[in-house]
């Protein structure tokens, strides 16, 4: 996708109801993020009802944030089916019942389906299919937009556990459960935001311009075409079928570079801020001091998100965001690095500061770079697919930190080996997108298209590309090319059926 300006009738607004959705968004990825890490508010009141102890009431967040993430695919194949309203609309339904039923548990383990899996489904539900639109709705401004729904995440981390400590001491974990749930209704609202981009649709099929039905179901397949969700085949029959989750994907080497940087950085980034707090408390800071170090690291993290998106957005930067990204994990991991011995309170400070501002540098660039490595049309099955590996990093990193802390009183170790993960992370992310761009370039300069360039790259390299036939897709942007590596095993989608020269597959 380019940098360049939007055209008119057919690219992404870049702006008009964007700016809605992009609001919109906010919103859900701050719920997303934010309230499985509110609810730990509520555990010492679950502990002391239902007679468990700390280990068992933190999987509710546990279960969450592995729901949050580990279904991915699934969100994407529903995305892809029905289209990214309705799944949003179901998904507030859900994580609204989940709180509300758990506020009548009688057991824990009726809060862990509840709160945990209903919750954590709807809240999936709700996050994927809004950065899916965040997509379609910008692409000149798309860094700034993605910084910005990233600040969602901070902003809702600090009214949210607050409100969740008003809410129990007020009306104990059974109101505060329900109120949440009411609260999470919001993600309804958000959800009726998601209308789709502006564009040409397909004709009409099948039945006349009088059909009411025939009617509806052009409608319909229009606002798929237009959310660039539904990948199209003609396979030998003759008949179009819908690929739900584009596995093909996995074959793109740029993907793959995403994906090992991703699992690398989940299995260290999150370990910090969660031991950071009794980490403190161990080197004999005051339990309010100790706490307000969580507030600092969002505060910055606040403010370094949009600033990130806005400078990723510059002209000069927008096709280096891998290697921005790369540094900005090379930057967390050597935070922690050089922190890890830091036992003074104004040491921490500074600590909190460079953590906070590393850490919104890559909340900002994450999703951002994913867009830019695979397009639109791919992006819903790749997010999904990447959210699934995130989220086994994330069940095998925070988990195994917390057993080495017991088992060697030390949280020295810790800071050591998370930082080491973040970092190895970064550098990986930047030899291995030079490699591959400079593999791309040594494809394009050889003869024919051996190592797996397709045509359509080779002509974009030469700046000459080839006449498009008839109802062809433009293809992508000289930028896609000079930041990522060739599309390898996923080839453009065969269209059933011509369509005007004035309407895109």
């Amino acid at each position: 996708m380019g940098a360049g300006g939007p055209r008119r009738g057919v690219g992404p607004p870049d702006g008009g109801w964007g700016w809605a959705v992009l609001g919109a968004c906010f919103v859900v990825t701050g719920f997303a993020y934010g309230f499985p890490k509110a609810v730990s508010v509520f555990f010492r009141a679950l502990m002391r009802d239902f007679g468990a102890g700390y280990s068992d009431t933190a999987w509710v967040s546990s279960i969450m944030l592995a729901m949050l993430y580990g279904t991915g695919p699934v969100s994407s194949i529903l995305v892809t089916r029905f289209g990214c309203r309705p799944v949003m609309l179901a998904g507030g339904l859900l994580a609204s019942a989940g709180m509300v039923l758990a506020s009548f548990a009688t057991r824990l383990l009726e809060v862990y389906l509840t709160a945990g899996v209903l919750t954590g489904l709807g809240l999936a539900l709700n996050f994927q299919p809004s950065l899916i639109m965040l997509g379609l709705y910008f692409e000149r401004r798309r860094p700034l937009a993605n910084g910005l729904a990233a600040a969602g995440s901070p902003v809702f981390l600090s009214v949210l556990s607050p409100l969740g400590q008003q809410l129990l001491e007020h009306f104990g974990w059974r109101g505060g459960f329900l109120l949440l749930g009411g609260l999470l209704l919001n993600c309804c609202a958000c959800g009726a935001v998601m209308r789709p981009p502006p564009g040409p649709g397909p004709p009409p099929r099948g039945a006349g311009a009088g059909d009411l039905a025939g009617d509806a179901a052009a409608e319909a397949d229009a606002d798929a075409e237009r959310e660039g969700l539904r990948v199209r085949e003609a396979p030998p029959g003759g008949r179009t079928r819908r690929r739900l989750l584009d596995v093909a994907v996995c074959a793109d080497r740029a993907f793959l570079v995403y994906a090992i940087t991703k699992f690398l950085m989940a299995l260290g980034l999150f370990v910090p801020a969660i031991l950071l707090v009794n980490y403190a408390k161990d080197a004999g800071v005051p339990d309010a001091d100790a706490a307000f170090l969580l507030s600092i690291v969002g505060f910055v993290d606040i403010v370094a998100r949009p600033a990130c998106g806005a400078l990723a957005g510059l002209p000069r930067l927008r096709p280096r965001v891998p290697y921005l990204f790369s540094l900005a994990l090379l930057a967390n991991g050597l935070t922690d690095l050089c922190s890890a011995r830091a036992r003074s309170y104004g040491a921490l400070v500074a600590f909190c500061i460079a953590f906070g501002l590393s850490y919104g540098m890559v909340g900002a660039l994450q999703f951002e770079v994913l867009m830019a490595t695979v397009g639109a049309p791919r992006f819903p099955s790749a997010l999904g697919l990447v959210l699934l590996v995130e989220a086994v990093a994330v069940l095998i990193g925070p988990p195994s930190a917390g057993r080495l802390v017991d088992a060697l009183k030390n949280y020295e170790i810790i800071f050591y080996m998370a930082g080491s993960e973040v970092a190895l992370a970064g550098i990986f992310m930047a030899v291995a997108t030079n490699c591959c761009l400079r593999r791309s370039k040594d494809t394009l300069s050889g003869p024919g298209t051996e190592g797996g360039a397709s045509d359509t790259e080779e002509a974009e390299a030469e700046g000459d590309p080839e006449p498009l036939p008839a109802g062809a897709e433009e293809p992508g942007s000289l930028e896609a090319l000079e930041v990522l590596s060739p599309r390898v095993g996923s080839p453009e989608p065969e269209v059933a059926e011509p369509r005007p020269a004035s309407e895109s597959v």
